[in-house]
């Protein structure tokens, strides 16, 4: 029986906020932020990771995108070509709070549309915390020119979801890696 999605982690970016670290190495409570994101996909068929290989991910599919560097539409498209389930699961390498619950969450809030997409405490699409169709994500991109995930996927008018506990933080700077290792989340949060 074939999986009903994978996952397509984007782990390549240049972490520039964080003085060029490897940010998806980068460890909260224990272990890797990485390896925290693809322990919130377990039921996933494939774990497709766009960036360099890791050695705490022993199922991986890694994949490069091109340009390396490029930014998270190239990204996507390396990833997306590795996809063989009808959905898929995009994420940031760097959610610490993101669990299994939430990516199953996101799979039923999708339903039969084109996707659906966490929503922060703010009221912003976080564009690398969803599940999508695979089908028409890959024709968005087919047809897309652009670099902003924002102007591929806001187009496929996916779900909006709010959860609780933050699974959309993400780890872009000191402070952010500081709260998320002191276990942290709260309003001052993007």
């Amino acid at each position: 029986m074939s999986a009903r999605h994978d996952a397509c982690i984007l782990a390549g970016g240049r972490a520039s906020r964080l003085g060029g670290q490897d940010k998806p190495g980068l460890r909260v409570a224990g272990r890797p932020l990485i390896e925290s994101v693809a322990a919130a996909v377990p039921d996933a068929g494939r774990l497709i990771v766009v960036g360099a290989p890791r050695p705490g991910l022993p199922r991986g599919i890694f994949v490069q995108e091109d340009p390396p560097g490029g930014g998270p539409v190239p990204a996507l498209r390396a990833g997306l070509a590795e996809v063989t389930a009808p959905w898929v699961a995009l994420l940031a390498a760097d959610l610490p709070f993101l669990t299994a619950g939430h990516v199953s969450a996101l799979l039923e809030a999708a339903g039969t549309g084109a996707g659906a997409v966490l929503v922060d405490d703010g009221g912003r699409e976080q564009w690398l915390v969803g599940a999508w169709r695979t089908a028409e994500l890959a024709e968005a991109l087919a047809r897309y020119e652009g670099r902003s995930l924002h102007g591929l996927l806001a187009p496929l008018a996916p779900v909006g979801l709010h959860l609780a506990g933050r699974p959309w933080f993400d780890c872009d700077t000191a402070e952010d890696l500081r709260r998320a290792r002191n276990g942290e989340p709260d309003d001052r949060m993007r």
